[in-house]
């Protein structure tokens, strides 16, 4: 079962929270920190348009350690989290799985994947096809 498949939808908020500290620039850095990823307050107020409490997202944070889709590293007497994959490689990883349940039909879900694809997804594809030529 893919990383994202076993996830609720609360726990995608928080994971898309912390790849979105990480892209901002402020990795999650507070002042005085050097450690990289984001602490439970910093996740928190990223979501705060969720009206969530601070304990429900180190709840959340908790688990998605637990299940190995982010890393958490002492910083002082908290804890900052990380993701453990970027946002593409965990697609990635859903897009492998998915091909992986069609079993015999392998090719015939990959035609059909292509034929919807947008002009920008295939000429993405185009280019990473030609970049493994």
């Amino acid at each position: 079962m893919s990383p994202r498949s076993r996830m609720g939808e609360l726990e995608q908020a928080v994971l898309e929270a912390l790849w979105d500290l990480d892209v901002s620039g402020r990795s999650g850095r507070s002042e005085g920190s050097d450690a990289p990823g984001a602490s439970g307050r910093e996740v928190h107020d990223r979501l705060a348009g969720r009206d969530l409490a601070y304990t429900t997202v180190m709840t959340v944070l908790d688990r998605l350690a637990r299940k190995d889709l982010v890393v958490r590293q002492r910083d002082g007497r908290a804890f900052r989290y990380a993701p453990r994959l970027t946002r593409a490689a965990m697609t990635a990883e859903l897009m492998h799985e998915a091909l992986e349940g069609t079993r015999g039909d392998r090719e015939q879900a990959l035609v059909s994947f292509v034929g919807e694809a947008s002009v920008e997804d295939l000429a993405a594809l185009r280019r990473a096809l030609d970049d493994l030529s």
